[in-house]
């Protein structure tokens, strides 16, 4: 193929990829979901993969009380770590959402959309800041979560959109699991994310989707194990 040919494929993909960096190096954006696993591995480390739709290859999907992410999305990772801190710390963080920009810099802001404890029905809206591209403006996205499935100390399970100023995440749905472990904690987590701007480009989003649950397992731990 000659390069006159090539070109436009080559600048759509570096259109896509400019629209994903500052948008995963925010954080993993849009849903969670939680729930505890039957495998007590205890690895120290994050150890984080992309999973493809039918991999046989690939362990079931997390789940918390039998949902899980969407099996036919495109664009979903999976990772994991020990956490050497109480299982009453960390659940504490991940489910009080209300302090999440206290440990969370890329959280600038949060309201619960209901009173009490988080629960199956509540809903909260927060923001995230994404700087400019070359391609799109500088916006804040805005992430409506809605939870759906939620276990005490075991699992929570959300979806909801990101929608900012040219940029949009349709869905997505995040699953933690929380299993306690000789050492502490085990702590998984998977995520998918749905819409045709990010599916433009599906392994850039993959990687950058990757990135961001990496950095929030890893918040997560150095906070915990902070934790006095």
């Amino acid at each position: 193929m000659s390069n006159t040919q090539q070109t436009p494929r080559r600048r759509a993909g570096a259109r896509t990829a400019l629209f994903l960096i500052p948008l995963a190096a925010a954080v993993a954006l849009t849903s969670v979901a939680a729930c505890s696993s039957d495998n007590n591995d205890t690895r120290t480390g994050s150890t984080g993969q992309a999973t493809t739709t039918g991999d046989a290859t690939h362990p079931a999907s997390l789940t918390c009380q039998g949902a899980g992410i969407d099996d036919a999305a495109r664009i979903r990772y999976r990772t994991e770590t020990l956490i050497k801190a109480p299982l009453s710390t960390i659940w504490e963080l991940q489910s009080d959402v209300e302090r999440w920009p206290s440990w969370q810099q890329p959280v600038t802001s949060m309201k619960r959309l209901d009173q009490g404890p988080l629960r199956a029905g509540s809903q909260f809206r927060w923001t995230t800041p994404v700087p400019a591209s070359p391609t799109t403006p500088a916006t804040t996205l805005t992430i409506t979560s809605s939870v759906q499935q939620m276990q005490q100390s075991n699992c929570i399970r959300w979806s909801g959109p990101a929608i900012g100023d040219g940029l949009r995440i349709d869905n997505g749905i995040h699953v933690w699991n929380f299993t306690e472990v000789d050492g502490g904690v085990l702590v998984r987590t998977e995520e998918n994310w749905t819409g045709a701007q990010v599916e433009a480009d599906i392994p850039t989003s993959t990687a950058f989707l990757g990135a961001g649950l990496e950095a929030w397992l890893k918040d997560l731990k150095t906070t915990a194990e902070a934790h006095p």
